[in-house]
């Protein structure tokens, strides 16, 4: 798949809503302590996590194991709205707005449900790509769950377009990122979630960034593999981070957290979904 950084969607566009009339795959997780921060908020690497188990209970739920058993994410979206915290209990939805026949993009939305329409809401998008366990190559997804994620889809042809800029010019900040063996998956590349500790290891420092909302973004070029010698070259901006995993001069995935702007629409939410606010949705913004 080739990169194009021009055509949208973009990195600013905000994520589709669920139809009015679907049915999503629907679980339920509790905040707990081994994945949140010193200030109990839920962590993106937890939230990534978070994002695979549900990924594999979806599958066993459609009793696709056997024949897509397994899945890349080329691209993580996470709009933090409210951010969860321990130990909030949170509802978590899953179901693909677009697909084709090899990926498909997945949406999953996490939200705790309070009268006053204020507890945690996050949305999520994930660009999967179906991974054959003989060739380990990109492969077509299978007819049957071919059909049942296309239920709610509204694009059958869809493309990978990338959203952040490889160039890793002008950065104020290079540090090593040592792996780990617990950091390698069953493919022998880094697992996504540790990209997101290198997020949370730089996002620490950003305090003014975590509260929400904001947009975080990791995007995959070329997998990190065991033995690799992983460096994070990062920029800082008013308001976004922006990082560069690198392996000598060769960037292998690049990734952004970016402030909202947020503009309320007084309009009600769609299919009784929690929407952002309690009294209309709100538009985020992510121009940062």
């Amino acid at each position: 798949m080739g990169t194009d950084t021009t055509a949208t969607p973009s990195a600013t566009q905000p994520l589709s809503d669920l139809p009015a009339d679907a049915s999503p795959y629907t679980t339920e997780r509790t905040v707990r302590t081994g994945d949140v921060d010193n200030n109990q908020r839920l962590r993106l690497d937890g939230i990534a996590r978070y994002l695979q188990d549900i990924g594999t209970d979806n599958l066993a739920a459609l009793d696709a194991t056997g024949t897509d058993p397994l899945w890349i994410v080329r691209r993580t979206v996470i709009d933090v709205h409210r951010p969860a915290r321990y130990p909030q209990h949170l509802r978590l939805r899953r179901w693909c707005d677009a697909l084709s026949t090899r990926w498909a993009n997945i949406r999953v939305r996490m939200d705790e449900i309070e009268p006053d329409g204020e507890g945690a809401l996050i949305d999520t998008a994930g660009f999967w790509i179906d991974i054959s366990p003989t060739s380990g190559a990109p492969t077509r997804i299978s007819d049957p769950l071919f059909e049942r994620m296309a239920r709610h889809a509204h694009d059958t042809r869809l493309r990978w377009r990338a959203w952040l800029s490889p160039d890793a010019d002008g950065t104020d900040h290079a540090a090593p990122f040592p792996l780990r063996v617990t950091d390698i998956d069953p493919f022998d590349h880094v697992n996504n979630a540790t990209y997101w500790h290198g997020v949370e290891e730089h996002l620490a420092e950003r305090s003014d960034l975590q509260d929400g909302p904001y947009r975080a973004v990791v995007e995959h070029l070329r997998p990190v593999v065991a033995g690799d010698e992983l460096t994070i070259r990062t920029r800082h901006e008013d308001d976004a981070l922006s990082l560069w995993f690198t392996v000598g001069d060769e960037v292998r995935a690049v990734a952004r957290v970016a402030r909202a702007t947020v503009t309320k629409v007084p309009t009600p939410g769609k299919s009784g979904i929690a929407t952002p606010s309690g009294n209309g949705s709100e538009h985020l913004r992510w121009d940062a």
